[in-house]
């Protein structure tokens, strides 16, 4: 039986970091499909230290969960390299065709919150997936965290002008493709 205390304790750090962790993860995963699975290995990490340690072992709970963020996304892709190392990349799916095992698509998220139309939707990540990973955290900053052009480029280390070129040259595609 878990804790009464150890859960309001780890309710309190989520709702207080989960923002910042996100858009650290986003910033930093080379694969934007790994953000998920990275940003809940943190958290599940810092109840397991929560329930085993207590909170009073937790000082600086922000600079403790973002330590957590920093070391699952060191972990996460030291481990992919070394199985990249092991696996094959890719397998043979049809003639001359290969299915690239790592490059999965990424998880469906809103472009606008005002498009309805399914399939458009789907055609929009489909674009989307098709792009350069960091046009994909660009997105997903901008519509889903709903953070500034200057608080991407900082969390990116780019340029104002770089992200919001990257930005507007896709948007503009899109309404080129799906008027």
């Amino acid at each position: 039986m878990v804790d009464r205390n150890a859960k309001a304790v780890f309710h309190e750090i989520y709702d207080s970091t989960n923002r910042k962790v996100l858009v650290y993860i986003t910033a930093k995963c080379s694969n934007t499909a790994d953000i998920i699975d990275i940003f809940q290995e943190t958290y599940i990490e810092l109840y397991s230290v929560i329930t085993k340690r207590g909170e009073n072992y937790i000082e600086n709970k922000e600079a403790f969960v973002m330590k957590l963020a920093r070391q699952k996304v060191y972990r996460y892709y030291s481990l992919l390299d070394r199985l990249k190392a092991v696996l094959p990349l890719t397998y043979p799916i049809r003639d001359g065709e290969e299915f690239d095992i790592y490059g999965l698509d990424i998880q469906s998220f809103s472009v606008e919150d005002n498009i309805v139309n399914e399939a458009l939707i789907e055609q929009v990540n489909t674009f989307l997936s098709s792009k350069p990973e960091v046009i994909k955290k660009i997105f997903y900053l901008f519509y889903q965290m709903e953070l500034t052009i200057p608080e991407i480029a900082t969390h990116l280390s780019m340029s104002e002008s770089n992200v919001k070129n990257r930005l507007y040259r896709t948007l503009k595609e899109l309404r080129q493709l799906y008027q």
